[in-house]
């Protein structure tokens, strides 16, 4: 199934400007696309990341009319990868990447789990069908539960006591928000039984809805690109082995190609099956190596606009990812930049193993031009010898001719000696058969 298009934009008339570019609206209008949630704390954000390759938006369009009141959800509204649903005392937001979708459900807090335990479950009492969640179309490559409360932040150690109730961990990440200390957050970065991340978030009581939303939303995203980031963390790891036999494999042609220890065709083949295998891989893994580059710089973003400020006794997001997620991304850039460095030496040994073809063809071209020519040589001196034996032959023929005339003028009556008459105009003959071939010849080389 196909995904659907993009609405055609017609261009604006304007008397003061000329007729608007085929994209300016669209253009225009991408920083408004997914605008952040307005959250009324207290509240639960669940937040679910599926990768969606083989997905269709068909799929995810029939997935989001199973919920309740959207069965008749158009199809055009998803043609802006973004969409904001209604629910009874909750909101789901859609939205679709190009690796990954996205869906975001917030809804009020359930106040009672929350004092009943430590570590409660709240999954029981989200606002969707059961089993709406399963059910979405796709691989789960984030899965956040985020507690948002509001709370005094001049305590800092009750607000982690708070934190360690609802992530039933005493090692906690946490630190406060922005340059007026208007939030804390704190999380584990642990993967609980159900498949669920826990965040907490505790804001000033008055925090406002568009800045509740904007912090869940960086919150979300940055461990969303943290975990595409690390994709490119496994790929680097499997091709770290091919890498090192291509590596040393290349060592060996160049020692070959310096030594002259094999043939040139031999090392030939051998390099174009190790281009062909380098090409192979980095056309398989540059895209993953870029896409790495680009979520990691992300994540970067993400770190600073939270604006930090430590916790005493505790390690901030941004320290965090600094000591766990520096020495993976730099593990990925390292296994790229091998990569690429191994295709440029292949490119230089093929260089240098054509240089040397080319040389060796020039000298066997130059040996077969000096045979040639010799051969030449020897066939214009047989020419020559072939032309005086034929000068001689025509000459004799053309001097029997003429003494076979005399006697038979001489059986006329005619008073002629043959025999004097032939030997006399044998010089004659032979000056006249000499000139006629020359004239030929000439006549042969003027023809163009």
């Amino acid at each position: 199934m196909s995904d659907f298009a993009l609405p055609a934009m017609s261009t604006t008339s304007n008397p003061f400007l000329p007729p608007d570019d085929d994209l300016r609206a669209i253009l225009h209008n991408e920083v408004h696309v997914r605008p952040p949630a307005r959250i009324r704390l207290p509240a639960l954000v669940v937040y679910v990341a599926v990768l969606n390759h083989g997905v269709s938006r068909d799929q995810e369009h029939d997935h989001l009319r199973r919920l309740p009141g959207h069965e008749a959800l158009e199809a055009w509204r998803l043609a802006g990868n973004f969409v904001r649903l209604a629910l009874p005392d909750a909101v789901l937001k859609w939205e679709r990447h190009s690796e990954f979708t996205r869906y975001t459900l917030v809804q009020p807090l359930p106040a009672a789990p929350l004092g009943q335990s430590t570590s409660p479950e709240l999954t029981p009492h989200l606002m969707v069908p059961t089993g709406w969640l399963a059910g979405i179309p796709g691989r789960t490559i984030a899965a956040i539960e985020l507690v948002m409360l509001t709370g005094d932040l001049h305590d800092a150690e009750a607000g982690l006591v708070r934190a360690r109730d609802w992530l039933g961990e005493r090692w906690v990440v946490a630190s406060v928000l922005g340059n007026q200390h208007h939030s804390m957050v704190a999380t584990d970065f642990r993967l609980r039984d159900g498949g669920f991340e826990r965040m907490l978030v505790i804001a000033q009581p008055d925090t406002t809805e568009t800045r509740a939303g904007r912090i869940s939303q960086r919150l979300v995203e940055l461990e969303t690109y943290r975990l595409m980031a690390l994709r490119g963390l496994p790929v680097a790891k499997a091709l770290a082995p091919e890498l090192a036999a291509a590596e040393r494999q290349l060592a060996d042609i160049t020692a070959q190609l310096e030594g002259k220890a094999a043939s040139d065709a031999q090392l030939l083949d051998t390099l174009v099956a190790l281009a062909a295998r380098v090409e192979r891989a980095t056309a398989e893994h540059a895209y993953r190596f870029a896409a790495t580059r680009a979520y990691d710089t992300l994540v970067g973003q993400r770190i600073a606009e939270l604006r930090e400020h430590p916790i005493p006794g505790t390690q901030t997001i941004g320290e965090f990812m600094q000591r766990r997620l520096s020495p993976a991304m730099a593990t990925v850039v390292a296994t790229a930049q091998r990569l690429t460095s191994l295709s440029e030496r292949v490119a230089r040994t093929s260089d240098l193993l054509r240089t040397r073809v080319d040389i060796a063809t020039e000298q066997q071209n130059q040996q077969l031009l000096e045979k040639l020519t010799r051969g030449q040589e020897l066939q214009l001196r047989l020419q020559s010898t072939v032309e005086g034996l034929s000068i001689a032959a025509i000459s004799y023929y053309m001097v029997s001719l003429l003494l076979y005339g005399g006697k038979a003028l001489k059986g006329a009556g005619v008073p002629v000696n043959p025999e004097i008459a032939a030997g006399a105009l044998i010089p004659l003959v032979l000056w006249a058969v000499w000139r006629t071939t020359r004239r030929i010849h000439a006549r042969l080389h003027s023809t163009p």
